[in-house]
């Protein structure tokens, strides 16, 4: 797979998840079959175009951590009903995207 069409399938999972559910970098990684390459799911968000209107901010670090030097990010989550621990860090068994778990049943 090139890395275009690498961001793409990136790009099409993030437009996909739901308002209210986040996924890690590393579940994108694994649905477009590249489970070793969380880091590099990071690098297409942050080169996505703003024309693309992707839901960028319902993606977190695997502890649930929202992006650096993003602060409007909380804000967005929480606007759709994205719980927070105390921590800071997004309720990932709260609002976790559980896309296998619904692509099963």
């Amino acid at each position: 797979m090139d890395q275009v069409s690498f961001r793409n399938e990136v790009y099409s999972v993030v437009a996909s998840i739901p308002s209210g559910r986040v996924l890690t970098y590393g579940q994108i990684a694994y649905l477009v079959g590249r489970p070793q390459c969380s880091r590099m799911v990071g690098q297409a968000m942050h080169n996505a175009s703003e024309e693309r209107n992707l839901p960028c901010h319902r993606v977190v670090n695997s502890q649930g951590r929202l992006a650096p030097f993003w602060p409007e990010q909380r804000e967005l989550l929480e606007k759709e009903g994205v719980a927070f621990r105390k921590n800071g860090c997004v309720d990932l068994k709260a609002c976790g995207w559980e896309i296998l778990k619904e692509s099963i049943s």
